[in-house]
């Protein structure tokens, strides 16, 4: 190989594509209206925004009114999750989630507990995977929301959410209550069908720079009807749900993103998937004492989580990084910690196993050519750090 880098953390983020910029670079120069603006240049951004809008809700089968944009995933699910409490407290205080969600879940609904309602973390099978009937028994007369996401960022197990989604609507009409079902479809664009109406959500939240778009801005789906109160105020924008000047250009470049990610879906996640079963066997076949972690067909066509015995994964990144390959050991926001993961802990793991593992995303752009350059240098990497015992339970 050569001195380029090797990017395989594409869960992380992602490259913006060129395609992406070129449609946003004229909202970052001549094109810089506000769209609140009743004169022709805050009308032309507001086309823009419009335009935008119904590009993504063909994409996810819905109404333009149901499309909120947000600064990001993070925000999205925030905003879910105390929008909807918000607007039912009085009806219940129980909310049910999985013990596998991103910390913008899972630390949402702890400061949610700590202002007085009961969450039921569902745990997890060794795959990852979460059944309707576990949702269905969790749920009581006191249930107002249920949050689970479509896909996992860290082992990339699929939910069976069509199937969670009927049981709540069910489960909800036998009650008579209203309980609001959410899924965080974050790592889902450009390998999943996106469509509201087959998943049967209520709400949905998405990052762009998850899939070749740009950062800072992303989106919340509220089906018509679903109660929720806004969690930022001060202005009329976003039919008063979502205060604040849109980020017109990163708007501009998600509806572009997804667009491309929709249209482009079938022979990426084909790609990809050819390329990830390509580094599970090669693993698996080179590696003693490496685990693969997340459902072996459920899963994300283009993740691959291991976890390895008698080792740290902050080496192997550094290793890999040396090496001229980017990966993660876990989610991104954190990869600072060097606590095990909380989502290979909820598989059972021990602590130990799980501080020593890898998560190599694909992107379209990967080859076979960097697939097996990654399996020769990892297998030489993890061969030398388990020869160096004070390496490999430290770190460097």
């Amino acid at each position: 190989m050569d001195d380029r880098i090797i990017y395989m953390d594409h869960s992380g983020t992602t490259p913006l594509d060129s395609r992406v910029l070129e449609a946003m670079l004229p909202h970052l120069s001549q094109m810089f209206g506000n769209p609140s603006s009743i004169h022709s240049v805050g009308q032309d951004a507001k086309r823009a925004l419009d335009e935008s809008r119904e590009s993504i809700s063909r994409i996810l089968g819905c109404r333009t009114s149901e499309v909120v944009f947000t600064s990001g995933g993070t925000e999205s699910d925030n905003a879910a999750l105390r929008g909807v409490v918000d607007a039912l407290r009085q009806t219940g205080d129980h909310i049910i989630t999985s013990a596998i969600e991103h910390h913008a879940v899972l630390h949402t609904c702890q400061y949610l507990e700590n202002a007085g309602f009961d969450v039921t973390y569902l745990p997890v099978d060794y795959h990852g995977r979460i059944g309707p009937e576990q949702v269905q028994k969790a749920i009581t007369d006191r249930t107002i929301l249920v949050s689970i996401m479509l896909a996992n960022n860290e082992i990339g197990t699929i939910q069976p959410i069509p199937e969670i989604s009927q049981v709540v609507h069910d489960r909800a009409q036998a009650l008579e209550r209203t309980i609001v079902m959410h899924t965080d479809a974050v790592q889902a664009p450009g390998y999943l069908d996106l469509s509201t109406k087959r998943l049967g959500v209520n709400m949905l939240s998405l990052s762009a720079h998850k899939f070749r778009g740009p950062k800072g801005v992303g989106l919340l789906f509220i089906k018509r009807g679903t109660p929720w109160l806004p969690q930022q105020l001060g202005g009329s924008q976003e039919r008063e749900r979502r205060s604040g000047t849109e980020n017109i250009a990163g708007i501009v470049g998600m509806a572009k993103a997804l667009e491309l990610a929709d249209s482009e879906r079938e022979v990426v996640s084909a790609h990809c998937a050819g390329l990830r079963d390509r580094i599970i066997k090669g693993i698996q076949s080179k590696i003693p004492d490496a685990h693969l972690n997340g459902h072996t067909t459920e899963r994300l066509p283009n993740n691959v989580n291991f976890s390895f015995e008698q080792i740290e994964g902050e080496p192997i990144l550094l290793g890999l990084d040396m090496a001229g390959i980017c990966a993660s050991s876990g989610s991104a926001c954190s990869s600072g910690s060097l606590e095990p993961s909380h989502v290979l802990l909820a598989l059972g793991q021990s602590a130990d196993l799980a501080r020593g593992s890898l998560r190599l995303t694909l992107g379209k752009d990967n080859t076979a050519e960097e697939v097996d350059y990654l399996l020769t240098a990892l297998g030489d990497l993890i061969h030398r750090l388990r020869q160096m015992p004070s390496l490999s339970t430290t770190g460097f």
